[in-house]
């Protein structure tokens, strides 16, 4: 699974951070927001969150069109996004993956 955190624009005060990244086992990339709120004015809550189920975002631009409002955005994010599905191609779920995915979803795939 890859990760970026992304920090807010300067018109953005209420969003904290923004989180994307590609998930392996879902096959889905995945755009995560945090706002303030009362009881989390530091941390934030994720109060978007998408790509959550298997397949759910199928490209990076899907994601970042999610995010861009809110964030600062670096300019190669597409192409490494891009690059960390493509790395991950082939690979297979390990045992407790599997299992995980039969117990969710019914499947492994």
């Amino acid at each position: 699974m890859s990760r970026h955190d992304l920090q807010p624009k300067a018109d953005q005060p209420h969003v904290v951070r923004a989180t994307v990244g590609w998930d392996r086992p879902l096959q889905t990339f995945f755009a995560q927001v945090f706002f303030r709120t009362e009881d989390e004015p530091d941390e934030g809550e994720a109060l978007i969150w998408l790509g959550t189920e298997p397949g759910e975002m199928l490209t990076p631009e899907a994601v970042i069109a999610v995010v861009a409002p809110h964030v600062e955005m670096p300019p190669d994010l597409a192409e490494r996004l891009n690059a960390e599905m493509r790395q991950t191609t082939g690979m297979k779920d390990g045992r407790h993956q599997a299992a995980a995915k039969r117990s969710l979803f019914g499947s492994i795939h």
